[in-house]
């Protein structure tokens, strides 16, 4: 953090303000418990939940039912969160719109009010205030439906609410990219998709963690029995984690290529030095999604084909948490980088404007070719490993 704050003295970079900080930080925040709980519940709890309640009997019943019960709880709060935070993020725009005002007018309502409700600009299709107006509204039916879910008789409907609001969720965010002129070429149409990609993927990626080690901390409250259906959650997720890491990478790559034009721009520029900085922090979540897809994962179907009960429940309700708690913290610090990526390393170094061609998409193709063979041959060789692994030791 201490090289971001020294970004403020490399020319054409400009620190952002403590609540720009916050606020943009809080949002993606909110985001990541909306979008990244809703998509993880309907992906890998969801199904997880029913397939315990076929086939585990009434341990297994009982074990869907107070996951369930957590889950919901953590929606309701997720939504309290997404409310506040889209708050904050409505001001911040406000503050930052025009020629700018104090961050404290800008949390007035009224001023709120007459920024949604400025006309059009000249040659847009539509005002960016209607643009706004429209995201948070379905950032308040996001909310609404997950806090619903502190009322006992709504969270009796826990599944049916949960995957309601996925899809508001998604519009929370891909709303807010909706240009308000036509993209001017290619680049700018793929800029917009690819930024959401890579918002929607870290989100659902960093959010999914955070709930199950959530849920995780019901682990009291489960039969010693749970052990199997906590290792079809891991499996589940680890499989929504890789997809999301491909779209990360592939979709941080084409932005980092619009936005640093060198090298050494990583270290001689603001905007390059808050990137190398989340850039360590996700490789240090990958190198850490590696271990356990590596070796916990191959651990974990070794023990429950073997039916060793009291390994499966250590490593999927013990040692697997500690490891993922370790991802939400670096996840969290990578949130408090993103509001540092202000502006482009390339204006501030005064190189050319990265302009597209095919041979970039060319070279694009085969990085997307080999990215997909290196994420199936990882679950391959997780696979492999989990044959050939010794059994865990059992706990102690």
């Amino acid at each position: 953090m201490n090289s971001l704050l020294l970004a403020a003295n490399t020319a054409g970079y400009t620190t952002p303000q403590l609540w720009r900080i916050l606020t943009k930080t809080g949002y993606f925040i909110g985001l990541s418990g909306a979008i990244g709980t809703t998509v993880t519940y309907a992906t890998t709890v969801l199904p997880s939940l029913r397939a315990a309640e076929r086939t585990g009997g009434e341990d297994g019943t009982h074990d869907a039912s107070v996951l369930r019960s957590r889950s919901a709880v953590y929606l309701a709060w997720a939504g309290v969160v997404l409310l506040v935070a889209g708050y904050f993020q409505l001001a911040a725009r406000v503050a930052r719109s025009g020629k700018g005002m104090p961050f404290g007018d800008a949390l007035a309502p009224d001023r709120i009010l007459d920024f949604l409700r400025a006309p059009a600009a000249k040659g847009a299709w539509i005002a960016q205030g209607t643009v706004y107006l429209v995201q948070n509204a379905a950032l308040l039916a996001t909310a609404a439906a997950l806090t619903a879910l502190f009322v006992p008789a709504v969270r009796r409907h826990t599944d049916r609410v949960a995957l309601a609001a996925l899809p508001a969720a998604l519009a929370v965010t891909l709303i807010a990219a909706v240009p308000t002129t036509a993209p001017a070429d290619l680049d700018r149409r793929l800029d917009l998709v690819l930024d959401q990609v890579h918002i929607v993927s870290g989100t659902v990626w960093l959010g999914g963690l955070a709930l199950l080690v959530a849920l995780a901390g019901a682990r009291g409250r489960l039969g010693d029995a749970a052990g199997p259906l906590w290792a079809d959650l891991w499996r589940r997720f680890s499989l929504v984690a890789m997809v999301c890491v491909g779209a990360v990478v592939v979709s941080g790559l084409w932005l980092t290529w619009k936005h640093v034009g060198s090298v050494s721009q990583l270290w001689t520029t603001g905007y390059g030095l808050a990137l190398l900085v989340k850039v360590l922090l996700v490789l240090a979540l990958v190198t850490a999604g590696a271990f356990n897809q590596f070796w916990l994962m191959p651990r974990i179907a070794r023990a429950r084909r073997a039916d060793d009960t009291a390994s499966l429940h250590h490593l999927t309700l013990h040692h697997f948490p500690k490891v993922v708690w370790g991802e939400v913290a670096l996840g969290g610090a990578v949130l408090a980088v993103v509001p540092f990526l202000a502006g482009s390393a390339r204006t501030e170094a005064g190189s050319a404007k990265a302009v597209s061609s095919g041979s970039l998409f060319a070279a694009g193709a085969a990085l997307v070719l080999a990215l997909a063979v290196s994420l199936y041959g990882t679950v391959k060789a997780s696979d492999a490993l989990s044959r050939r692994a010794p059994a865990a030791p059992a706990a102690s």
